[in-house]
């Protein structure tokens, strides 16, 4: 039996074979405790930093700015938790947005339980927030604002070199989740002026458990990690050296390949909708039509249930839905959705495909007949009930 074609890349990367190639001595061979002062030590611990070196490189900054974590979910709360804990005596309040990626809103929902106030800024029906929306929420109690960088749902590209600007006006710290751009676009945090930065290491053909985090030289958090004096004393623990020298070849690569990738995804994935659009009536592409990630389509098929139609294709194309399924009669439409206002009867219909370096035209045209070759039959099957 055939795999099913891997539309999935926005949930996680497959190893790019360049990086099993780097991580592979480190599995087999190269075993020593970068903290060692031993030549078994001292071997991993340069291994450390050139891989500290390559991720710099990615983001266009200094190596000793990177600390690596755990993954993104890691990074975005040693950022959004280091800034609140570190500066109460300036400020309680945080500016975020309604669709924040559940690793920066949970976390901001941990906070208002601990005498800290929180603005959800709205966006736009393209999923964008607006930078009035976001001067208008300052206060002179404002530590930091965090937007994520780019959408993981409907690939929307959010104006964070302008929200920063408006930031340092005030003194005000900035974090992004860049864990969906890095590696599909270029970031460069000075030309984005942010003080802090997340990735993770399984969205760009890397492993899983493993991220950085950005912390731009001056900008004080508090501890997350406490332990010993890992990683110049940001986060306590020995390396996981294995990932870590997988996250930065994984950088390497994007940054080498940078240019050609992006021109491969735009393509696969615009060719996957105009595929779509061709063969499928009422078809709604949701995010912006210009400022979104190279590789991620997001489009909502009115009257369908998304649910039932990914799971009739699950065999043949592997994809997300763009809201949760639950085991009783009901659809919880997504967050990101319901904040950019997309009506219910296009919204349960959601589905969120996402290319990657690897998708290729067949696997495309393959997608697009095997989709509107089942789309047919769950039209005419009773929609689920939905709620918001």
């Amino acid at each position: 039996m055939n795999k099913p074609i891997y539309l999935d890349y926005n949930a996680t990367t497959p190893h790019d074979p360049e990086v099993i190639d780097a991580m592979t001595p480190f599995l087999a061979d190269h075993f020593g405790n970068p903290s060692s002062a031993h030549s078994y030590g001292m071997q991993t611990k340069r291994a450390v930093e050139k891989a500290r070196e390559q991720v710099a490189s990615l983001l266009k900054c200094e190596a000793d700015e990177i600390v690596f974590t755990s993954g993104g979910t890691e990074s975005n709360n040693y950022a959004i938790k280091g800034v609140a804990f570190s500066h109460k005596d300036k400020g309680n309040h945080i500016i975020t947005s309604q669709i924040e990626h559940p690793a920066v809103i949970e976390v901001c929902k941990f906070l208002e339980g601990r005498d800290l106030e929180v603005t959800y800024l709205p966006v736009d029906s393209f999923g964008m927030v607006k930078i009035a929306d976001v001067e208008k929420a300052v206060t002179p109690k404002t530590c930091l604002i965090t937007i994520m960088h780019a959408n993981n749902e409907v690939g929307t590209i959010e104006p964070i070199e302008q929200i920063s600007k408006l930031a340092k006006k005030h003194g005000i710290i900035v974090h992004t989740d860049a864990a969906q751009s890095a590696g599909k676009i270029p970031i460069d945090v000075n030309k984005l002026g942010v003080d802090l930065l997340s990735i993770a290491g399984h969205k760009l053909y890397a492993p899983k458990g493993v991220g950085a985090l950005y912390i731009r030289q001056g900008t004080h958090l508090e501890k997350f990690m406490h332990g010993a004096g890992h990683e110049r004393g940001w986060r306590a623990g020995t390396e996981n050296v294995l990932e870590v020298v997988g996250l930065g070849k994984a950088c390497e690569i994007a940054e080498r390949d940078m240019e050609k990738n992006i021109k491969h995804m735009r393509e696969m994935r615009e060719n996957l909708y105009l595929g779509l659009k061709q063969t499928i009536k009422d078809v709604q592409l949701n995010g912006h039509p210009s400022e979104m990630l190279p590789n991620t389509l997001n489009v909502s098929f009115r009257g369908v249930n998304a649910c039932k139609l990914i799971a009739e294709i699950a065999d043949k194309v592997a994809v997300s839905e763009g809201s949760a399924c639950h085991s009783s009669d009901q659809i919880t439409v997504s967050p990101v959705l319901e904040a950019m206002k997309v009506p219910l009867e296009w919204a349960i219909g959601t589905v969120r495909f996402s290319v990657g370096k690897f998708t290729s035209q067949p696997e495309v045209d393959d997608a697009i007949r095997t989709v509107s070759t089942a789309l047919p039959q769950m039209r005419q099957a009773p929609c689920m009930q939905s709620v918001r």
